[in-house]
């Protein structure tokens, strides 16, 4: 595995000494990534005591005064969803009754995106649900990367900024200077995120996978439409969980004749048996972000780790000098 660069903004504002309002914490769900952001804004994680009582129940304390205080908490929740859910919440809490001006809750991968409507008669909308709670809990502000459904904006009552990777893939590939590209889309869902990626990949084709899912992490390649034969293929998708949807469609682009198979995904979930799938030969690279930590025995050698550090402390630093978050897109 491989960790390459991320994007090198180069902020134009004033120091950040002189905006001691500024504290940044990170649960325990990915904390390397938040030490590159801290690193990125000049400044260090915030001192927190993290403990777990014999009957599972979790302990935080804020060990700085944060009265006043803008406070930046990051946190993907990410597996155990259920563990890293109630620690963001348990830690807003915490912020809220230490007087913090402000809470904002970052959150590089956001559990239960998937559950965002319902589907069949008494189901939850989960997704609603934990915005729910983390509205309740005292957060005052959102910032999320790659949502599974852009609708999830909507169901909080408070500013919510949705942040991209694709700046940081993008960059990558570019880097690789791929000939006769095509994006390809893994499903029919996500035909608007390919055809952005394909926009900014120098206008490259789209093509598009029709699958049918028969269950959840079910899924069966039907048709492709669009040319694939000769062209190196760009499968993009939000993230791999099971790899059946990726591992499947890059088959199935091999026989139709694309020379070549790369994947892209922001989030790499990696539940079983994803590792066998991407690292049976059929992806020349499965190129991912770091908004979930890879354990080691999860690592292979089609797999690229991307930073999206830089790009979320820019978004920390943009959104604590009210200046635009959106104009980092264009």
């Amino acid at each position: 595995m491989s960790r390459t660069a991320t994007l090198n903004f180069q902020p134009t504002l004033t120091s950040l000494s002189d905006h001691n309002r500024l504290r940044l914490f990170s649960g325990s769900a990915n904390t390397p990534l938040a030490q590159e952001i801290a690193r990125y804004l000049g400044m260090d994680l915030g001192p927190m005591i993290r403990k777990q009582f014999a009957d599972g129940e979790l302990y935080i304390q804020i060990q700085e005064s944060i009265r006043g205080c803008d406070v930046y908490l990051v946190q993907p929740t990410c597996r155990p969803v259920n563990d890293h859910l109630m620690e963001l919440l348990i830690i807003i809490d915490a912020c809220r009754r230490a007087s913090a001006r402000q809470i904002t809750a970052v959150i590089p991968y956001y559990g239960y995106a998937r559950a965002d409507r319902k589907t069949a008669g008494r189901e939850s909308i989960t997704a609603k649900l934990v915005a729910n709670l983390m509205t309740q809990a005292g957060a005052n502000r959102i910032v999320a990367m790659d949502l599974h459904s852009a609708q999830i904006q909507g169901y909080f009552d408070i500013p919510f900024d949705h942040v991209y990777g694709s700046p940081v893939l993008l960059n990558y590939l570019l880097s690789k200077q791929l000939e006769d590209l095509v994006v390809v889309s893994p499903d029919v869902g996500g035909v608007a995120r390919a055809r952005a990626f394909a926009k900014k990949l120098n206008d490259a084709p789209l093509a598009i996978i029709d699958k049918r899912r028969q269950a959840h992490n079910v899924a069966e390649v039907m048709n492709v439409i669009g040319d694939v034969r000769g062209k190196t293929a760009v499968l993009v998708d939000d993230m791999i969980d099971t790899a059946g949807t990726i591992s499947e469609g890059a088959r199935f682009l091999r026989q139709q004749g694309a020379r070549q198979v790369y994947a892209c995904a922001t989030h790499a979930v990696f539940s079983p048996p994803a590792i066998e799938r991407l690292s049976s030969g059929v992806l020349e690279e499965v190129i991912v972000t770091n908004t979930i930590p890879i354990p080691e025995g999860q690592q292979f050698p089609q797999l690229r780790v991307l930073s999206v550090a830089n790009l979320i402390g820019e978004t920390i630093w943009r959104i604590h000098e009210d200046s635009s978050v959106s104009s980092m897109f264009r």
